[in-house]
């Protein structure tokens, strides 16, 4: 129930717009979108916090970069806007069921990633 599958991913020019999709089986108490470009470390993007009640972007895509989730669908969605060549890496979707996981970032199931490039 835990198991999360990414799709949505390809590859766009400066400026353009991609919707990630994730399929997950059960819904989690923490969810959300991942990314890892070659060599850096993985970096938590658009993360809903206390069954979507809470949600927490990261700087680099605040305003640009929206979760949102159909539950009827159990799918969650990244809607990515204004796209750059530094948005281009590797994006997961991730999910935990336990908040004392989640309240330290350590989250447990991991879907197999979908590419996304930017180019200029």
């Amino acid at each position: 129930q835990l198991q999360l599958e990414e799709s949505g991913g390809g590859s766009v020019e400066t400026g353009g717009s991609l919707r990630l999709s994730c399929a997950y089986g059960a819904r989690s108490f923490c969810q959300g979108w991942f990314r890892q470009a070659p060599g850096k470390a993985r970096e938590g993007l658009a993360l809903f916090y206390n069954n979507g009640r809470s949600t927490d972007y990261a700087a680099s895509v605040r305003g640009r970069f929206t979760i949102s989730e159909d539950i009827a669908k159990k799918t969650l969605y990244l809607q990515m806007n204004n796209l750059k060549p530094e948005d281009t890496a590797m994006y997961y979707c991730a999910a935990e069921e336990v908040g004392y996981n989640c309240r330290r970032r350590r989250y447990n199931s991991w879907g197999q990633g979908t590419q996304v490039t930017v180019s200029s």
